[in-house]
């Protein structure tokens, strides 16, 4: 067995994160990086967009070049699953492997498809999209002039649908709800997201679901609830993610969709920290959350490290995500699982505003369409790098200041810190 240090269970954006920070911030001690992909670490966000489309190469996607894991001493076990967790006596089992033991443990096993329940899942031409492997897959198959159905149209189903268009595919997508992404930003957003798909040339069908796939020997044709019938040639689902929590769960931690953490990331086991997809974090402004953005698995990563380090900090990140789609940028900031009043700075039939979601009169989140600068570079001065600061304050903010286009914001952040709001 292998002497004991840091180990890293999942070999994504999350875990590669805590390695590179943990040798940034000093520890000199040895960290293992343990995946279940035969990849080195990447990031997941391009497999949707410029890597699908085939405009940017693998190695573009890289969290770190190959030969900073041997300069930085981070040993790199890819290909490799992890079996068990004995939390008790601090040794992970691989599988075909010798066990590896730990003095800490972070796990960062991120989430995987939820399985297509629809009869005829399993006939071969139906994708889903997770993976550099699911991407490559798809790369292959699809052309100008082929028929791809996307079966769910959240920010996955979107920005495939958005690639697929560039590429020449004809593209019908099936999703449940009046417009895109409601639950997320609202149907007054939703409703401009529509319209931008379809004036692209997306057959958008709403308010239905996939009943059934039929082909003979792939898949041919989807069958919706209401009776409708697309011809195609492969489909493309995108209906989210389950997180990896069963190895979590078999070794006695407190799961509930995703792995209890607590402000300093620490699962309820003794020394195990998580990071990523997979966690169920507690924040001091938004409460209970599962985040599945790559901001999250950037900043809970340096976070954790941090908390290995002996930090007391709490990870209080205002999270933050985007979406690129066609010509069109969606950055989203905070988080609003429902809200009273949702205004709007510059009009949305405009398809260049900021959109804010209040509730008791408090900024909880905002959405800017082609607009709003980057809310994570910290050179930049733009207006959703406000709304962070509205969101953290927690003030009461009059709706009418954050309409008018002659207010600055960073005045209203200013004026937010002297007078907070009661309560949370």
């Amino acid at each position: 067995m292998q002497r004991p240090g840091i180990v890293i269970v999942g070999a994504s954006l999350a875990g590669a994160t805590v390695a590179a920070t943990l040798r940034e911030d000093g520890f000199d001690g040895d960290i293992r990086l343990i995946g279940a992909e035969p990849q080195l670490p990447y990031s997941r966000p391009p497999l949707s967009k410029a890597y699908l489309r085939g405009e940017e190469g693998f190695e573009a996607q890289l969290v770190k070049p190959a030969a900073y894991y041997t300069e930085q001493r981070i040993e790199l076990m890819l290909g490799t699953r992890v079996t068990a967790l004995d939390a008790k006596q601090k040794i992970v089992t691989l599988e075909g492997r010798e066990p590896v033991a730990y003095d800490r443990l972070v796990v960062a096993t991120g989430g995987r498809n939820r399985p297509v329940s629809v009869p005829g899942g399993q006939l071969p031409g139906i994708f889903q999209l997770r993976t550099v492997e699911d991407c490559d897959r798809i790369r292959a198959v699809v052309g100008r002039g082929r028929r791809v159905v996307v079966m769910g149209f959240g920010f996955i189903g979107s920005e495939v649908s958005a690639s697929l268009r560039q590429l020449g595919v004809e593209v019908t997508a099936i999703e449940g709800g009046r417009v895109p992404l409601a639950r997320v930003v609202g149907e007054e957003v939703g409703q401009v997201l529509a319209s931008i798909h379809r004036e692209k040339g997306v057959s958008l069908i709403a308010e239905d679901s996939v009943a059934a796939f039929e082909g003979d020997r792939r898949v041919e044709r989807v069958r919706t609830a209401k009776g409708r019938v697309v011809e195609c040639d492969l489909v493309v689902a995108g209906i989210g993610i389950v997180p990896n929590t069963e190895l979590l769960a078999a070794a006695g931690a407190q799961v509930d969709n995703g792995v209890l953490v607590d402000a300093r990331c620490l699962t309820s086991l003794p020394d195990v920290f998580a990071a990523g997809d997979v966690t169920s974090h507690a924040h001091p402004i938004f409460g209970r959350l599962r985040v599945e953005h790559w901001n999250n698995g950037f900043q809970q990563g340096r976070a954790v490290a941090r908390s290995l380090l002996g930090g007391e900090q709490p990870y209080d990140y205002v999270h933050s995500f985007w979406s690129d789609q066609y010509e069109h940028s969606i950055q989203y900031v905070g988080f609003a699982a429902s809200w009273d009043r949702l205004v709007f700075r510059g009009r949305p039939e405009s398809r260049k505003f900021l959109g804010f979601y209040l509730k008791d009169g408090i900024v909880r989140a905002a959405v800017g369409l082609d607009r709003g600068g980057d809310p994570e570079d910290p050179n930049a001065d733009g207006e959703l790098k406000a709304v962070v600061g509205l969101t953290r304050n927690r003030a009461s903010i009059d709706p009418a200041k954050l309409v008018d286009e002659d207010v600055d914001l960073r005045s209203l952040v200013l004026s937010s810190r002297r007078t907070p709001a009661s309560g949370g």
